[in-house]
């Protein structure tokens, strides 16, 4: 182990670091010159692929062709990182408003979805739970259950399941969000134990290492798999609940739902884990003297301080009211005019900010006029990855208003000759998986579901189990920051490179496909939907 150098653990994973230059980074020659490489192919390709695109004599409206280069050019922007990942989408979004695509105020305006304010009042709330030490006191309590710490295959493991049970009735990203603290504490705490037992240098990056990105792929994946467990775990369900019953009056009740949706997440989620695990294959498997190192660690932050207990509440009162919708709609129903109400004026986004500027009341000194947190420490927030979902929301709504992601399913349909079931299935799984890898899983959902129902209609099936198979599918696509929120909260974290996000994502999506196209027919057939 190095002796004249020593990386501060702490700093290097909690400190908000996230877009680095390669400067910034402890990489290996190897990696260094891969890294080198792919950054600075960036900068051809990403220009040469919109502009290839934009000259190709394709019979496509004006606007439809232009935006989808746009799309194309920063899509391998967002791969190849010539730029901070967000920047890339910034200039596709200036480029949209340059050659035409639509006016200023119109591209610009989903930066005001609900979204984005939830992404606000998250990061600030992890911000206060990083400042005051309230993640690290939650890292060692979870690594302290019997022999959960022990093992760090058992910590991702126990991490998913929380996580996959929060999600099914709590906003996935909110669920990203309130448990990222926690991650990076336990990252952290295993960082350190490396670092002082000699398995690493005493001079490495701790934001490199597989058993984070294993731990952190586990929070934001287990979220997408958890939120298909109910209607009301995540918005596509929702929608594309609401437009099959539209098209085709079948009502798909609370349970039935479940019913469903249940075999399918659980093997999924084994799935996630042996992916994960084996992608990502944690230094090491085994940490001895882990128990005995929580428990001194534990007895050394004493009992909690007046910043905790504050941040603590501010904490549970926004978790309360995220959480509130999802009862109503247990005890009252979805389609009840109370859960239509609560779900209204609780917002997820009104919720996160209101809970965060609890932290700017709370006293800690009251003598003093000391809160909880000061602006100061809410500017440090990860603005990047705020700007960079708001950028892939933008993309999403043009592909829908343009009519491109409808002109690309019909003549994808024609082409390929759909008339069976599975066909037509496969196509609305892969189809809404593609769109949802560079745009939010709502808008994936509200774009397929409509345009599957009337394909599957030509074709004389049933639409309801692709519909439904595209609604399943839109909470997919994990290869990309932007592919869903949670996806942009982990990645924001510093400690997941794009690169294992794209082989890991990928590999999941396949799987995960696969697990639709063969349980989804199945279980609506045990469960006896569709006639």
């Amino acid at each position: 182990m190095s002796t004249t150098e020593r990386t501060d653990v702490e700093q290097a994973l909690l400190g908000g670091t996230t877009y680095r230059s390669l400067g910034e980074q402890r990489l290996s020659p190897q990696e260094e010159r891969f890294e080198r490489a792919r950054r600075t192919a960036g900068f051809v390709l990403a220009p040469l692929v919109t502009l290839v695109f934009l000259a190709l004599p394709l019979d496509l409206p004006p606007s439809e062709q232009t935006l989808a280069g746009i799309l194309l050019g920063v899509i391998v922007a967002w791969v190849t990182e010539p730029v901070p990942i967000p920047v890339g989408g910034l200039i596709g979004v200036a480029l949209i408003v340059l050659l035409g695509v639509a006016p200023a105020a119109d591209v610009l305006a989903p930066f005001g979805s609900s979204t984005v304010f939830t992404f606000i009042g998250a990061f600030i709330l992890a911000q206060a739970m990083l400042k005051h030490g309230l993640a690290r006191r939650f890292a060692f309590r979870l690594l302290s259950v019997p022999g959960v710490g022990r093992s760090t295959t058992r910590v991702i493991i126990a991490f998913g399941v929380i996580t996959c049970c929060l999600s099914a009735f709590v906003s996935n990203t909110a669920t990203v969000a309130m448990l990222l603290p926690t991650a990076l504490g336990i990252l952290t705490v295993i960082a350190k134990l490396l670092q002082e037992r000699g398995h690493v240098a005493g001079a490495f990056d701790p934001t490199r290492l597989r058993v984070g990105a294993a731990l952190l792929l586990m929070l934001a994946y287990g979220a997408s798999v958890g939120g298909l467990l109910t209607p009301v775990g995540s918005p596509p369900n929702l929608i594309g609940r609401g437009l099959i019953e539209e098209a085709t009056g079948e009502r798909i009740s609370f349970a039935e739902w479940s019913a469903v949706a249940a075999p399918i997440c659980l093997a999924m989620f084994v799935v996630l884990a042996v992916v994960l695990l084996l992608l990502n294959k944690p230094e090491i498997r085994r940490i001895d003297g882990v128990e005995e190192y929580v428990a001194a660690e534990r007895a050394k932050l004493g009992p909690m301080s007046r910043a905790e207990r504050n941040t603590l509440v501010a904490f549970a009162v926004t978790v309360a009211l995220w959480i509130t919708p999802g009862i109503v709609a247990l005890i009252a129903g979805s389609d009840s005019a109370a859960y239509d109400t609560v779900s209204g004026r609780l917002n997820e986004g009104i919720v996160a900010v209101l809970g965060a500027s609890l932290l700017f009341l709370l006293p800690t000194a009251w003598g003093e006029r000391k809160f909880t947190l000061d602006w100061s420490d809410a500017a440090r927030i990860d603005w990047g990855t705020i700007l960079l979902f708001g950028t892939g929301i933008i993309f999403g709504s043009l592909l829908a208003d343009t009519g491109l992601a409808e002109r690309i399913g019909k003549s994808s349909a024609d082409v390929l000759g759909l008339s069976s079931t599975f066909a037509v299935t496969a196509f609305a799984v892969l189809l809404a998986i593609l769109i949802s890898e560079t745009t939010s899983n709502t808008a994936s959902a509200a774009v397929v579901v409509p345009i599957i129902i009337p394909i599957a209609a030509a074709t004389g099936i049933d639409p309801l189990v692709p519909a439904l198979a595209a609604t399943f599918a839109a909470s997919f696509g994990f290869m990309l920051p932007v592919s869903t929120p949670q996806n942009a909260v982990v990645y924001g974290s510093g400690a997941v490179p794009i690169t294992t996000m794209i082989r890991s994502g990928a590999s999941f999506d396949v799987l995960g496909a696969a697990l639709i196209l063969l349980l989804l027919p199945l279980m609506v057939a045990l469960v006896g939907l569709g006639g």
